[in-house]
């Protein structure tokens, strides 16, 4: 699919246009043991079921399938996987300690339009020898799916380089919400939505509420679409990942948006208030 010798472009023209971040290309295994990596999967198996459990309620349910491991462990590998349970608390999210933290102004926020409120999420993609990360940005009132990346590590130029993508296919959003992760309050982030006038928003007390939209993609895409084959390598996870994420857009109607896919809520929604 990507050329290491192309006469015209380059690899990372090329991999821009596959959605596949450069990390992914290059991507070997991360060192890690087959026992951990089918442990990471089962904890991620579990927590794709049941988002709201913590390290100790995921360590109790995989004991009931007969895999014994500490509650100490399951965090340590839900860290390192990125996974956090969605649940009503105080604001305990820990951004990187010289990150600056924006405050959260869609708590009483009526988001009824396109391009007025982006969220974006990353979550853990489970492959053959060793794992990758997707990053995706979602328009928060129709649910279309914006743009997405593939890296191999957490580092924030993949989620850049999703966010660039949007703004240049669909205009920028007046808002954009993340949680406090070091990916979306790192300067790069922060200088990409400044310098396109975007407001930063990030996850409040509501946060259980906030990502909930990605979250239901991130079941589906992984229960109907990840689980269902075991993924060798980078290249099958980004084919797997943008069949699924084209059936999501432009097939599956939901009912919060009167039995429309994201994509014709968008665009439909976007018309009419360019026409008023």
């Amino acid at each position: 699919m990507i050329q290491r010798n192309h006469p015209e472009l380059s690899i990372s023209q090329q991999c821009r246009l596959v959605r596949l971040s450069r990390s992914a290309f290059y991507y070997t295994p991360v060192g890690i043991d087959a026992a951990t990596l089918a442990l990471m999967k089962h904890i991620d198996r579990a927590f794709t079921k049941y988002p709201f459990f913590g390290s100790r309620q995921i360590a109790a349910y995989l004991r009931c399938d007969g895999i014994v491991v500490g509650r100490h462990r399951v965090r340590r590998l839900m860290a390192k996987m990125g996974l956090e349970a969605i649940y009503k608390r105080p604001r305990t999210s820990q951004p990187h300690p010289q990150h600056p933290v924006f405050p959260y102004p869609l708590r009483k926020m009526v988001i009824d339009r396109p391009n007025l409120v982006w969220c974006a999420d990353i979550t853990f993609i489970p492959v053959r020898h060793g794992f990758l990360y997707l990053v995706a940005i979602m328009d928060w009132a129709t649910r279309k799916m914006l743009s997405w990346r593939l890296s191999n590590t957490m580092h924030a130029d993949f989620c850049v380089e999703a966010l660039n993508e949007a703004i240049a296919r669909f205009g920028p959003p007046e808002i954009m919400n993340t949680d406090q992760g070091s990916q979306f309050t790192g300067s790069a982030w922060i200088a990409t939505l400044k310098e396109a006038g975007i407001r930063i928003s990030m996850d409040g007390r509501s946060r259980y509420m906030d990502n909930i939209f990605i979250e239901r993609l991130w079941r589906s895409l992984k229960q109907e679409a990840i689980y269902l084959e075991e993924i060798a390598d980078g290249f099958q996870a980004r084919r797997v990942i943008s069949n699924r994420m084209t059936f999501y857009n432009t097939e599956r109607p939901h009912s919060s948006l009167e039995r429309r896919t994201p994509r014709e809520a968008y665009w439909h929604d976007r018309d009419e208030k360019l026409a008023a």
